[in-house]
């Protein structure tokens, strides 16, 4: 259109960008800070249990990556990226807005928190999903063709941005939950206010930049096309077939009805969803790093360093490769709720004849009279020589319990021995006893691939696909994670495996993707952006001189069936 778009500081890299990746910095703050608490949540403010609490967990989770085939439409095929982006961020922010609201206490009762959280989060969904695809591809358009070494080198900053908005809300949701106080409790509707105002941030930056973005029209609705070329080419290969000379792909079969610029687009597209067929199982394994329960025995490492590691891996053509964890492993029983801290779990089990109250640390403990039990509740990691109680009838001493340490969970029997209170102490889970720094070489083998799988991922899907098509095929690669996810579910439990045999069970099989995959990639003929305009360009003139031809043989098609 002949509009120049200014560039930053005298480089090719377009000014636009700069508001795309701020953007998405809030929007991944937005959307992690959110997600960190949710499963706290819904079992310490809702009060559902742990397998009902899961299962909403991991259907948003599977939403958030099954909703970006609809922002993909909706960009390519209506809106256009620019303002699909910007009306689905609105719902985005109603949604952080309406669950925040659902977070507040003296708004209504239970059902009426339930109903307003669950309808925050459907609408984040659909936000966060909707918008996924279309902002990674509407950076990309900032890019001039020729300009491919910088759109490459723009998807690892854009990843970096994602990780650093991840971190940084992984760390500072759970400070504002704990540690600021509201409504005589843990103050979730502030803890959820913050991202939503993050959200808030990320719209508006976005529409700051309005005036520097390169824009795509949208060309009518892409994906329906598709669908009816794919339809016909089956269709037509299967009444003609017998009658007609074999043709060299498939989809040449639609050549009748259809231009060969749309099929060479289709064919295209169909080449790269092919090749993301064995993708899902890597997500199934890397996902593995997220705690989910289990109705057995089960071990977890609740980490933001996985957030902290990808952050700085994202260099990795630098030759830059750091990584940093801080997260205790950790072992879970049935009777114990599930622990986000590391901290080690308590509990009293008094064989007196009266009620006692015991504090430990800050945290306060009723142990009911006549062989009773305490409620199960986190404390911080300390020596405790002499633990304060309170009995009416007597004078209670300090209580000694000893070093709680990480990870562990302890039984505390009150008994009277020799006129005075005792603790007996049980260890019902044994305190971590591995370093956290075995982890290290996992968390920089997992994020090492993880950065290079999904930057390239996203810069592939964004070369491979024709220009009015590039959300609907970040969108199959986003739902790569979707399916992946789907498979952790079905084997976690349907399988009833043992979280080792598990491990081992996704490791096994992603090897074997891998070499599936190795082959499959051996034969994907890859598709360079300006070869493929030229094509289509080609194409195009040919279907305009043979218009009148391809008109006179659908007449004559059509007199022969009438004639019959």
């Amino acid at each position: 259109m002949g509009k120049s778009f200014d560039k930053l500081c005298g480089t090719n890299y377009p000014l636009s960008i700069c508001f795309i990746v701020v953007n998405e910095f809030c929007e991944r703050f937005s959307y992690y800070g959110m997600k960190a608490l949710l499963t706290l949540y819904f079992v310490t403010y809702l009060k559902w249990d742990k397998d009902l609490s899961t299962a909403v967990y991991h259907a948003f989770s599977g939403l958030c990556y099954f909703t970006p085939i609809l922002g993909a439409i909706i960009a390519d095929s209506w809106l256009g990226k620019f303002r699909t982006i910007i009306y689905l961020s609105i719902v985005y922010v109603i949604g952080h807005v309406v669950k925040s609201v659902g977070a507040i206490p003296t708004v209504g009762n239970t059902d009426v928190h339930i109903a307003l959280s669950m309808v925050g989060l459907i609408l984040i969904a659909i936000g966060t999903g909707g918008i996924k695809p279309c902002v990674a591809a509407f950076g990309g358009d900032q890019f001039d063709e020729e300009h491919v070494s910088e759109r490459q080198k723009f998807f690892s900053i854009f990843y970096m941005s994602i990780n650093a908005g991840s971190l940084l809300s992984t760390l500072i949701t759970p400070v504002l939950r704990g540690d600021v106080k509201c409504f005589g409790g843990d103050c979730y509707a502030l803890a959820f206010g913050v991202p939503a105002a993050l959200m808030i941030v990320a719209l508006v930056v976005f529409i700051a930049g309005s005036s520097l973005y390169k824009r795509n029209p949208p060309q009518g609705n892409i994906l329906l096309q598709v669908c009816k070329c794919i339809g016909f080419a089956i269709k037509n290969r299967w009444r003609n077939s017998k009658h007609e000379p074999k043709r060299k792909h498939w989809l040449d079969w639609a050549e009748e009805k259809y231009s060969k610029r749309l099929i060479q687009e289709v064919k295209m597209v169909l080449r790269v969803l092919v090749l993301y067929i064995p993708l899902p199982m890597f997500w199934a394994l890397f996902d593995q790093q997220v705690w989910v329960y289990k109705p057995k025995k089960t071990t977890f490492s609740q980490c933001v360093s996985v957030h902290y590691s990808r952050f700085w891996c994202i260099p990795v053509k630098d030759h830059r490769l750091k990584l940093s964890s801080h997260c205790p492993r950790q072992t879970v029983e049935d009777n114990v709720e599930k622990n986000t801290d590391g901290k080690p779990y308590v509990r009293f089990f008094s064989t007196l004849q009266e009620a006692m109250n015991i504090t430990v640390g800050q945290v306060n403990f009723y142990a009911p009279p006549d062989y009773s039990m305490s409620s199960n509740v986190t404390v911080d990691r300390n020596e405790y020589p002499a633990v304060h109680c309170d009995l009416q009838s007597e004078d209670c001493p300090g209580l000694n319990l000893g070093l709680l340490d990480f990870g562990a969970s302890y039984t505390f029997i009150l008994m009277k021995e020799s006129g005075q209170i005792v603790a007996h102490r049980m260890e019902d889970v044994k305190a971590n006893s591995v370093h956290i720094a075995w982890q290290i070489p996992q968390y920089v083998l997992l994020t090492a691939g993880e950065v290079m799988f999904s930057i390239t991922g996203l810069e592939f899907s964004y070369s491979q696909a024709p220009s009015n098509m590039k959300s609907v095929l970040q969108a199959g690669w986003l739902l790569t994670v979707a399916f992946g996810n789907v498979i952790v579910l079905i084997v976690a439990e349907g399988a009833g495996l043992e979280q080792w045999k598990e491990f081992v069970l996704f490791a096994g099989l992603l090897l074997g993707v891998c070499i599936i995959f190795s082959v499959m990639s051996v034969f994907y003929k890859y598709v360079e952006p300006e070869n493929m305009d030229k094509i289509n360009l080609e194409d195009t003139k040919e279907e305009d001189e043979g218009d009148g031809k391809k008109s006179s043989m659908m007449l004559d098609k059509t007199g022969k069936s009438t004639k019959l």
